[in-house]
């Protein structure tokens, strides 16, 4: 689908955030054959070129002229981490107004990953999460998500195959910012990542659900849930409030019924809190007959985080309860916890 940027709210020199057809509609209004139009698309959405002066093959008048009018938001690395066990990579990201964002890319067989934040900051205040505590700045635009993605390139000089939605923020309350992301990150000419690559996460808005489902992406939709009821769900998710469990789970049947993609529930295991027997019946309860898979996450302990993730044989015995009953399962396995880098840890050091 093609958006105008009025209908998104577009600044009008964010060139990245243009689609192809926007950029050929500005070349074309500066007197310009077509052919720049896919030649300048190339350089910032294939190469992340970083500036108009990198673009070599344009002579210095057209990129003196494009610089006027347009600009490349940067996404720049403030610091990066390391982890010593395996290859996984944090980063802090300064953009334009100085606002801090956070990405990490992980390294698997089939190629790299790279966890993407969608806002600065997070409205969602869920009480597990080490980003909720750094308040709510921003939505992000399409270029400063597109730019995570080359910076990382760049600095591993790696292709980013596959792509989470899963870092800071809620990217169904940054909807139209992430459509259009979704449209520029999967098109050829660009990066190229294919939708079946790409994993959005939510905590559960179910309106925005909706609308996604209308678009009948081929992204893989990961909804966290974390407990089967309303009474737990509601003192981990402040959303819940708004959305309850069953309202939630409804919208997730609708959403397989109407794209035929399987579900991703993503549930934190806590200690004492959501871990047990009981628990595991009742989520499997909530789930039968759903296109789904559980996938649980031992949680992550922060400072002053007051939670303390489940032991080894009791999420075994969560994960026996759930295939027991025909639930597809599995346990996730955690990249970078020695640098900050896994699920609810984001910004813990800055």
């Amino acid at each position: 689908m093609n958006h105008t940027r009025d209908d998104n709210n577009l600044p009008p020199e964010d060139i990245k955030s243009m689609t192809l057809e926007e950029l050929a509609q500005e070349v074309a209004a500066m007197g310009l054959p077509p052919f720049r139009a896919k030649q300048i698309y190339a350089w910032i959405q294939q190469r992340g070129a970083e500036s108009f002066g990198k673009m070599t093959d344009l002579s210095a008048s057209l990129r003196a002229a494009l610089a006027e009018k347009f600009e490349i938001f940067p996404c720049a690395i403030e610091k990066r981490l390391v982890s010593e066990y395996n290859e996984t990579v944090k980063y802090l990201f300064k953009l334009r107004d100085g606002e801090m964002i956070e990405a990490v890319l992980m390294k698997y067989k089939y190629g790299h990953t790279l966890c993407v934040s969608s806002q600065a900051g997070c409205k969602m205040g869920c009480a597990f999460c080490a980003s909720a505590r750094c308040g709510f700045a921003r939505n992000l635009t399409a270029s400063e998500m597109l730019g995570q993605i080359h910076a990382a390139q760049k600095d591993r000089q790696i292709r980013v195959s596959h792509v989470v939605l899963m870092g800071m923020g809620e990217p169904l309350d940054n909807f139209e910012n992430v459509n259009r992301f979704l449209e520029l990150v999967s098109f050829d000419p660009g990066l190229n990542i294919g939708m079946r690559n790409i994993s959005l996460s939510t905590c559960g808005l179910v309106p925005q659900i909706y609308e996604l489902m209308e678009k009948k992406l081929q992204l893989t939709l990961s909804v966290s849930l974390h407990a089967p009821n309303d009474e737990i769900r509601s003192r981990l998710m402040p959303v819940n409030r708004r959305y309850p469990v069953d309202t939630l789970l409804k919208a997730c049947r609708d959403y397989v019924k109407a794209t035929g993609r399987r579900i991703s529930f993503e549930y934190i295991m806590i200690s004492g809190v959501n871990d047990s027997g009981d628990c595991a019946k009742e989520l499997a309860a909530k789930l039968k007959g759903m296109l789904c898979h559980v996938n649980l996450i031992p949680a992550n302990e922060f400072t002053d985080g007051g939670f303390k993730r489940s032991g080894g044989a009791r999420v075994e015995a969560f994960s026996a309860v759930l295939s027991g009953k025909g639930i597809n399962v599995t346990l996730r396995r955690s990249l970078g916890g020695d640098i900050d880098a896994a699920c609810g840890q984001l910004r813990k050091r800055n």
